[in-house]
């Protein structure tokens, strides 16, 4: 997959394991990307975040809400802290992340409103097909993504005004470690078989819709909820 940076964008990097981001961090060019390490799911980080991000950049034009993690058990078995886990980072990290890129948007927006419009910025927010279809073990998970609609849908309503889209995109099978259990030996034939496609998503294959819409190609697109599945989740 081809960095952000590779076309044109400076790149902010978030995540709690400083070791990844240190990793990731020697994929891009120094001078167009930082690294900030913290939870999303903290108030003060995400404002911290587009804080640093401002400083070091000048303004923050698109976000990618990306962060994500599962702690599967089937329902009755859930524990209260699996449930909370996920929907602290899954989608009250979301909601801090986009409420504090927002504000700085706006802000911008105000002083100055754009032309034309659709230049302010650009929010993805990344949900999955369990948000649409249920997903067996991870009430807490599907719960999650559900909710990214609604938060999706109100943002583009609430902020179109000032040129920020908002949008989701809901993935199927993408090739990450958060994926290795379904595409196991155990799992994998049952999961290829749910796929019209009949294989799993590259991540550039993931990425490729999110590019787009952070670009200006995709600026009368705002409120959207897309899906990426090979085939898996269809609706007209």
């Amino acid at each position: 997959m081809r960095p952000s940076s590779d076309l044109g964008a400076n790149v902010v990097l978030a995540d709690r394991n400083l070791e990844t981001l240190q990793e990731t961090l020697k994929e891009f060019p120094t001078d167009r990307t930082m690294a900030v390490d913290g939870n999303v799911a903290n108030e003060a980080f995400a404002r911290d975040c587009v804080a640093k991000s401002v400083d070091r950049f000048g303004a923050v034009h698109g976000l990618v809400n990306n962060a994500g993690i599962i702690r599967p058990a089937m329902l009755e078995k859930m524990t209260f802290q699996q449930w909370q886990d996920v929907l602290d980072v899954n989608l009250t990290g979301c909601y801090l992340m986009l409420q504090a890129t927002g504000r700085h948007m706006l802000e911008r927006a105000r002083g100055e409103l754009p032309t034309p419009t659709g230049v302010t910025g650009s929010i993805v927010n990344i949900s999955s097909t369990g948000g649409k279809r249920g997903s067996i073990g991870q009430v807490n998970y599907s719960s999650a993504k559900s909710g990214i609609f609604g938060m999706t849908m109100t943002a583009a309503l609430e902020w179109a005004k000032y040129g920020v889209r908002c949008n989701s995109v809901g993935f199927g099978t993408v090739i990450t470690s958060m994926t290795e259990t379904l595409r196991s030996e155990k799992f994998s034939a049952q999961t290829l078989a749910r796929i019209p496609l009949g294989r799993c998503a590259e991540p550039e294959e993931a990425a490729n819709l999110v590019v787009f819409l952070l670009s200006n190609a995709a600026s009368y697109i705002t409120g959207e909820n897309m899906t990426v599945s090979g085939g898996l989740h269809m609706q007209p």
